[in-house]
């Protein structure tokens, strides 16, 4: 049994998307960590961010980011338009396809990025993304990675630029009882403001516990941006 005290309330006009809240943890920190190094510069206002990745995690640091008034550009694989990019475009944040236009490209023509939320698995872009990121600019990685993938990077222009330009770069997870009851009151406000948006990502729902390896099998499915597992109906 749980300690009454480390349970984080969800409100009944969640009920149907409270599964979210976990992966909106995960984005509260890193945005959180962000804010928290930067006061060191006293006057860090960021006001462009881009969000690496459309998949959940991605979609919901748009969310949040969009939320605190940042000018958003989502960059994700696939070209528009498709599910991820609408929902990203819905939220007034902007969509790039990298197929189409590079990092690079892309921070030319709506960066300089101030905050940079990478979310795409996929690690070498992160080497890209220092490159890019703006002065005083913070870069959040969410992606675990395995494998033994290597590439070649510029490690000098990397290290002067983070040097000289006040840069940081950050990883984001294990979340604390802070950052899901910001999680709370992020959704709550998403519910509220883009009505419907929070369950158009809740496209794969498996029934029961019996079923679960069935999750498993959805992920990475075409069209698939959150798949869970709806272990008893709600009441």
């Amino acid at each position: 049994m749980e300690d009454a005290s480390r349970l984080v309330l969800v409100p009944a006009g969640l009920r149907d998307v409270g599964v979210l809240l976990e992966p909106t943890t995960v984005v509260e920190k890193g945005i959180a960590q962000a804010f928290e190094i930067q006061r060191r510069l006293k006057v860090w206002q960021p006001r462009r961010a881009a969000v690496l990745g459309a998949g959940t995690i991605g979609l919901l640091a748009t969310m949040v980011l969009r939320a605190r008034g940042l000018d958003v550009t989502v960059l994700g694989r696939e070209p528009a338009p498709y599910l991820n990019s609408d929902l990203g475009e819905a939220l007034g944040a902007r969509y790039v396809s990298t197929q189409e236009t590079s990092l690079v490209a892309t921070a030319e023509a709506h960066g300089p990025f101030d905050l940079m939320f990478e979310a795409t698995g996929f690690s070498p872009l992160v080497f890209e993304a220092m490159g890019v990121l703006g002065r005083n600019g913070v870069l959040v990685l969410s992606s675990v990675t395995g494998g033994n993938r290597k590439i070649e990077v510029p490690s000098d222009a990397l290290n002067l630029g983070f040097v000289l330009g006040n840069k940081v770069m950050v990883g984001t997870v294990n979340a604390s009882r802070a950052d899901f009851e910001s999680g709370v009151r992020d959704l709550a406000m998403a519910q509220a403001r883009w009505p419907g948006w929070l369950g158009r990502l809740l496209t794969h729902p498996v029934e029961g516990l019996d079923h679960a390896t069935e999750a498993l099998g959805l992920l990475g499915t075409a069209g698939a941006i959150k798949v869970y597992v709806e272990v008893s109906p709600l009441p």
